[in-house]
């Protein structure tokens, strides 16, 4: 009997891979630098620097994390003062387990370089978004389609005012779909684990959670609740471990915070201007738009994964209108709905596809810009409110126009031919 070694030969990178790899991190290198060099220059990234202060106080310095010396250091970051009584204090009110996962960025003093580093995560993370949601709409765009989309990801007003801003909205966007994925994969314990990283930043992802915990007991999908609980007993284990109070200080913060978003709300946003309303506007908001995410999502629990990502983007665009501050840095998450959209459009008017596809491209990415320009050069409170009110509402109106053909195949055989043209 031979014997023979069943390894396989070692191969080493062709001359092509090798410069596609150099060329690569070429790139990387330089757009690090330029996001540093932005970082530098415009002095933002308030959103990373209080949770970037936060890890460092807790690394080197004797400073409470969650205290007010943080918050006034992030005030001085945003507003170049201290904030008045009718702006966002900045107050840390993240766990102690999310706060950790900032200690590698916080291992930089140079917080310009913690900040370049935040934006090309981030944009990597725009990319990944565009791409899971092209997969999650069923699509097969062609190539300058793709790249088309992938602009808009980077360089709509959306995707710029959250890179400038440092918020951590696009990375939490990239887990809910990696959630999706997750499930439609049939790793529950990951989805149930991603679960609870996003289980506490509601004003970006209640409604998405209670979409998740529809699709979980409508379909008995029980090993999404232990994955749930196993990162909940890990994580919290590890956080009291390295500080044993920090759920009472966390808790502290978070009821002071509350204490002042009362202004940023959908409902506050909405009696400005209508100021004629006479009913409880906030109760009736989260009550409806509660209602409608619950019936969808018991739609989508029995239907295709396309009716499943339908609800899920309407989910992230009704979000904002139950009742929790609305910050405009978090509107990057109406991305995937943008993307569905604009396959469905592709996928319908199978006639003028690319003109109508691309034209609804542009008029998204110059509303975006207009509305971010107008609200910061303006004195009135106006277009600020639009800023925060008028994006969600528009998502949610262009889900609803294309509702139809996302939640049902097409049926007739006219539908068919046009389909495969």
């Amino acid at each position: 009997m031979a014997f023979r070694d069943i390894r396989r030969p070692q191969r080493f990178l062709s001359p092509a891979e090798i410069a596609f790899l150099l060329g690569l991190a070429a790139f990387l290198a330089a757009l690090l630098a330029l996001n540093i060099y932005l970082a530098r220059t415009y002095q933002s990234g308030e959103w990373l620097y209080l949770r970037w202060s936060g890890a460092r106080a807790f690394l080197f310095q004797p400073v409470e994390p969650y205290g007010s010396t943080i918050a006034e250091r992030v005030q001085f970051q945003a507003y170049g003062r201290e904030a008045y009584l009718n702006e966002y204090p900045y107050v840390l009110n993240d766990p102690f387990y999310i706060v950790l996962l900032y200690v590698p960025l916080a291992l930089f003093s140079d917080f310009t370089v913690a900040h370049g580093i935040w934006m090309l995560l981030s944009e990597m993370a725009a990319v990944g978004v565009v791409l899971l949601s092209v997969r999650f709409s069923e699509w097969s765009p062609p190539f300058w389609m793709l790249l088309l989309l992938i602009c808009f990801g980077l360089l709509s007003g959306f995707s710029l005012h959250s890179f400038q801003s440092a918020s951590p909205t696009v990375f939490l966007t990239l887990i809910y779909l990696g959630i999706l994925y997750a499930l439609q994969a049939g790793a529950d314990e990951l989805a149930g684990a991603l679960s609870f990283l996003i289980a506490y930043q509601w004003e970006v992802g209640a409604l998405f959670f209670l979409l998740i915990v529809v699709l979980v007991f409508a379909n008995r999908r029980w090993k999404v609740l232990v994955g749930f609980a196993m990162a909940l007993v890990i994580l919290v284990v590890i956080a009291i471990l390295l500080k044993s109070d920090w759920a009472t200080d966390y808790a502290r913060a978070v009821l002071f915070d509350w204490s002042y978003q009362l202004d940023y709300t959908a409902a506050t946003t909405l009696s400005y201007l209508f100021p004629k309303l006479q009913f409880p506007l906030a109760r009736w908001l989260t009550l409806l738009t509660a209602a409608i995410l619950f019936v969808e999502a018991l739609r989508a629990s029995d239907g295709h994964f396309r009716q499943i990502a339908w609800a899920a983007a309407l989910a992230l665009a009704l979000n904002p209108l139950t009742g929790f501050a609305i910050f405009a840095t978090n509107h990057i998450v109406l991305l995937p709905a943008v993307v569905l959209v604009t396959a469905l459009i592709w996928e319908r008017w199978t006639g003028q596809r690319a003109v109508l596809s691309t034209l609804f491209l542009i008029l998204a990415f110059l509303f975006s810009h207009a509305l971010y320009y107008q609200s910061s050069i303006a004195p009135e409170r106006l277009y600020s409110d639009l800023l925060k009110i008028l994006p969600p509402v528009l998502a949610i109106l262009g889900l609803y126009w294309m509702r139809w053909w996302a939640v049902r195949p097409p049926r007739i055989w006219a539908d068919e031919i046009g389909a495969r043209k």
